[in-house]
């Protein structure tokens, strides 16, 4: 016999969608996932393997592994949440200037911008006479013209747009994902199961074919083959959960997700050990081959599958349960987290050039990279919201 305490409530998820007041758990960890973007690009210089600078250090491999394996995916879930509900408030119009306005503006002016300027730090590296303005002419003419981490504000807007016209042919589509996640509120594992099976149907074939390194790009538009299909999965069932009903089910901070938080976290050490195992047998059995066999590729992707779904309810267990009344850290950085996604490359990039000359070992050159790319990306986020009309964008 169930518990009244477990038991989920009895909710209409045909109601008429209502606008989310904030929810602080989420936005901690949103915060926290640009916070691990960040740390990403700050290590992956001194990683073991592939590494760029004369030092390096095998737990960075550890981190890179594991925040590549899951915090996209895990943005894109986050993003997915309170679309529909928007959707529903807005007519198609003002949605869509909206989501202009806070995705494709910032992009536009990143991709003519802040991406040239990260990147012009790498070729002064290989080239130490080329000017700032050559570079750039040729970026803009010539090419290639990389994208950097901001092709998750046009992947983003891609999805939003899609959502909006689903809306238009049926609001009633997304409401089994919503189900499903009223459900979890007693039975999360069923829903880690349907998060688990979708994502591997999507992701492990495009993994076979297209490999772990293939790129669909064209100029600064550009979305890694393997794991399109992935992110779309995860924001479109994002977007189910946060249909109707967002604090009632899977998210619910009473619910058994929460109070089984240490479960979660011992679930998804399983697959990233496993796919270490995978990384051994590549590098040390197979001798690294290009390309990776078939079989090799659809292992890794069922670890990877399952790690990806098992850290995103680690973490959402842990920040839901959370109980600190703030202002936390997170809750002061929380305005400005977007806005540091955005400029953070530049100066990361730029910071990586002027430590690669000093004689430092790899994690006092990761930690100075890593907190200074925070207070600085922050800071110039910070001022720039200053600007009038940019507080709206940023």
């Amino acid at each position: 016999m169930k518990s009244i305490a477990h038991a989920a409530p009895t909710v209409d998820v045909q109601a008429a969608p209502k606008a989310h007041k904030r929810n602080v758990s989420l936005d901690r960890a949103r915060t926290f996932l640009t916070l691990v973007v960040l740390l990403h690009h700050a290590v992956i210089p001194y990683t073991y393997f592939g590494h760029t600078d004369p030092t390096s250090w095998i737990g960075f491999d550890c981190i890179v592994l594991a925040t590549d394996s899951f915090f996209m995916a895990m943005f894109f879930f986050l993003s997915g949440l309170f679309v529909w509900p928007g959707i529903g408030r807005k007519s198609l119009p003002i949605f869509l200037r909206d989501r202009l306005l806070r995705l494709g503006l910032p992009f536009v002016v990143c991709a003519f911008t802040v991406i040239p300027l990260a990147y012009y730090a790498i070729a002064l590296r290989a080239t130490p006479d080329l000017t700032f303005s050559e570079f750039w002419w040729k970026t803009m003419t010539v090419g290639p013209w990389p994208s950097g981490p901001i092709w998750f504000v046009y992947v983003l807007m891609t999805f939003d747009v899609t959502a909006s016209l689903l809306h238009r042919v049926s609001s009633k589509l997304l409401e089994p994902i919503n189900r499903l996640s009223l459900k979890a509120f007693e039975w999360p594992w069923k829903f880690w199961l349907f998060m688990v099976v979708v994502s591997a149907i999507v992701y492990i074939p495009m993994l076979v074919y297209y490999g772990p390194y293939h790129w669909f790009e064209s100029g600064p538009f550009s979305v890694q083959a393997s794991r399109v299909l992935l992110y779309a999965s995860y924001f479109f069932i994002g977007a189910g959960v946060g249909s109707a009903n967002l604090e009632s089910g899977l998210l619910s901070a009473n619910g058994r997700l929460t109070q089984r938080r240490w479960f979660w976290t011992f679930v998804t050490l399983i697959p990233y050990a496993l796919m270490w195992v995978m990384v051994y047998i590549k590098r040390q059995i197979l001798g690294n081959p290009d390309p990776l066999p078939a079989w090799y590729l659809a292992i890794y992707g069922t670890f990877f599958v399952l790690f990806s779904a098992s850290i995103l309810f680690a973490i959402l267990a842990y920040f839901l349960q959370s109980r600190s009344p703030g202002p936390t850290l997170l809750d002061r950085m929380q305005g400005d987290a977007y806005g540091m996604f955005l400029v953070h490359y530049p100066i990361v990039l730029w910071l990586h050039y002027w430590l690669f000359d000093f004689d430092l070992p790899a994690i006092p050159k990761a930690a100075i990279a890593f907190f200074a790319t925070v207070v600085l990306s922050w800071g110039v986020t910070a001022a720039l919201r200053k600007i009038p009309g940019a507080g709206y964008v940023l």
